[in-house]
């Protein structure tokens, strides 16, 4: 199935055609037709599905068939999304798509001057993409009214549960207009989530293109077990092979990534590190840099590193297992995205043997184990109950870096 099968109109298909786009994903297929009907929508897909455009493509297409209405402070289409990083990407996505359809677009956020947003909103949007803080910052500024919005977008909404932004997202709500359509993405649907979309959808379609907790099955994952003391000696030592022309590294903390940006610079490795404790132009500045590979590795968290969007990104590294499942479903879907090759790669100590498991519950398979590597955990067998006690330093032993991304000779099932 092409693009001109789902009855887009010819600006926007000339747009998705500049962008190389031929064939929709399966989220497209299916959400884009119920949202051109107007209908609301459920959708349950995980990161790299082309979940933005499925959603964007159609706003733009409901938009244009009907300009016959006063702009002077009007916002027409909002998406509501939790991170910078992310609301800055789908405000880049409708424009790309849009760049032929003469609607207007602009993004509001936190952490910055908000001058220039506001000029931007003087005459009223299109359409608005914007974290919850600053939207609400604003409207109790009277900078923005919600009561023209006509279609209205709830992004990522797990995560915005996860960073506590549950109330805002209700007051948000309180202030839409009744009649309006309305459409719901999380890549999660645990029970608090299924009750939040009750509250913001009428009669929806649910769409669901994989399970919520299955992986992209054409990432390549591995464990390498190791002590907490050796992670940055595998790391650098994984990092001297140059196939990995880049790789984004995950740290818990925000001063864990900054750590590991420390090591890997002390090595002559570029690196940087995106967090919430760096500024919004430091941040885009290091994903730019990130994007156009003049920096090797870039180290985040995880909230961080949710809007990050980087084509062609083949290397995921765990230096650390997340202790909540879902999060290492979010975390290796940043790379295999769409359809792409992707490794992603895990650093497990013996503190986080139990983490290793309940991630291996959830996505109902075992995770490959490389077992031949300079630096190995002693008494690793995963089958035992994992002691939660900190392993001691092991000595490394002499090692080729290229056989660290394991042929089949080096790797347990």
């Amino acid at each position: 199935m092409h693009f001109e099968s789902l009855n887009i109109i010819e600006p926007i298909l000339r747009s998705l055609k500049e962008e190389g786009y031929t064939l929709p994903t399966p989220i497209q297929v299916q959400a884009i037709p119920i949202v051109l009907k107007g209908t609301d929508l459920i959708g349950c897909a995980q990161t790299g599905t082309g979940k933005t455009a499925a959603f964007a493509v159609p706003i733009l297409q409901l938009l244009s068939e009907n300009k016959s209405f006063e702009r002077k402070k009007k916002i027409r289409s909002l998406i509501v999304t939790p991170t910078r990083e992310l609301a800055i990407q789908i405000e880049e996505s409708f424009k790309t798509y849009g760049r032929y359809t003469g609607l207007t677009c602009t993004v509001v956020f936190g952490g910055v001057n908000q001058n220039s947003q506001t000029n931007a909103l003087r005459n009223g949007v299109d359409i608005l993409v914007a974290t919850p803080g600053r939207l609400l910052d604003l409207m109790n500024q009277g900078f923005i009214s919600l009561k023209d919005v006509e279609i209205f977008v709830l992004d990522e909404a797990d995560r915005m549960l996860d960073m506590g932004f549950i109330h805002d997202v209700r007051r948000l709500i309180a202030a839409l207009p009744q009649k309006r359509q309305s459409l719901f993405f999380s890549a999660t649907m645990p029970p608090e989530i299924v009750k939040l979309a009750g509250s913001i959808v009428f009669k929806p379609v649910k769409v669901e293109v994989t399970p919520s907790a299955s992986t992209v099955d054409i990432v390549n994952q591995l464990i390498y077990f190791v002590d907490k003391g050796n992670k940055n000696a595998l790391l650098i030592e994984l990092l001297k092979n140059e196939k990995i022309k880049t790789a984004l590294v995950f740290t818990r903390t925000k001063f864990g990534a900054d750590k590991v940006v420390k090591v890997l610079q002390r090595k002559n490795i570029s690196a940087e590190a995106i967090h919430g404790n760096k500024a919004q132009n430091a941040r885009q500045r290091a994903l730019s840099s990130f994007k156009a590979q003049t920096t090797r590795v870039l180290v985040a968290t995880d909230i961080a590193a949710r809007g990050i969007d980087v084509d062609d990104l083949e290397y995921v590294i765990n230096y650390e297992i997340p202790n909540i499942s879902e999060t290492y479903v979010h975390r290796i879907g940043r790379t295999g995205r769409a359809g792409a090759n992707g490794t992603a790669i895990s650093f497990c100590d013996a503190d986080e043997k139990a983490f290793l498991w309940d991630i291996e519950r959830l996505i109902t398979k075992k995770i490959q184990v490389v077992d031949d590597h300079p630096f190995p955990l002693i008494d690793h067998d995963p089958i035992k109950a994992p002691k939660l006690q900190r392993g001691g330093q092991s000595t490394p032993r002499s090692h080729n870096p290229r056989t660290l991304l394991p042929d089949r000779r080096n790797v347990r099932r």
